[in-house]
């Protein structure tokens, strides 16, 4: 009995899936697809990669107040790379006021901050000018009043043209320089 159960059922599944009728209304299809490819691919390098690399420029100790500047471009034609230290300005008057207030010249250290433009705005809106051909206080106050032309000049950290040393006229050129020729190499 339980033998004919077995077959009963069997035939029931196996004809369920061999015996898939398509619905009235509906076109049905069988297909079979076998299918082989084979392909050969060749690449020839006809010229190599770029190659500019910018220079690595650091400076020789952690207490120097010196920047590297590095810049490098590549076409197809020509590769340029340049790099530069720069000074920097405000680094140096940092250290030079922190020294100067370490060996108990406190007077000397504020004048040396006051170099800048946005420091020494800043202390006179603080109602501490600053020292003025020795004298501090009220009095430094009246003399700045009376001399503006020894004020510092510029817009705080941001020297304009006219303030820039020679050598910093001359690190402006050579980049507006390089810019320009960087341009017309990517127009190539």
């Amino acid at each position: 009995m339980f033998r004919s159960l077995l077959v009963i059922i069997f035939c029931i599944f196996a004809g369920s899936v061999s015996a898939q009728e398509c619905p009235a209304g509906m076109i049905c299809t069988d297909s079979t697809t076998r299918s082989s490819v084979d392909s050969n691919s060749r690449t020839t390098v006809i010229s190599p990669p770029s190659t500019a690399i910018a220079p690595s420029i650091n400076s020789s100790t952690t207490d120097s107040c010196t920047v590297g500047v590095s810049g490098a471009v590549q076409t197809q034609i020509l590769g340029l790379s340049a790099g530069k230290t720069v000074r920097d300005i405000n680094c140096e008057r940092l250290k030079n006021a922190k020294t100067l207030y370490d060996m108990g010249m406190k007077v000397a250290a504020v004048s040396t901050m006051c170099q800048d433009p946005g420091v020494f705005d800043a202390m006179m809106n603080a109602g501490t000018p600053c020292p003025y051909d020795g004298m501090i206080g009220q009095d430094a106050k009246n003399a700045w009043k009376l001399e503006k032309a020894e004020k510092p000049k510029g817009k705080g950290l941001q020297d304009t043209w006219k303030n820039l040393d020679e050598d910093d006229k001359g690190t402006a050129k050579a980049t507006i320089g390089i810019g320009g020729l960087l341009f017309l190499l990517l127009l190539l």
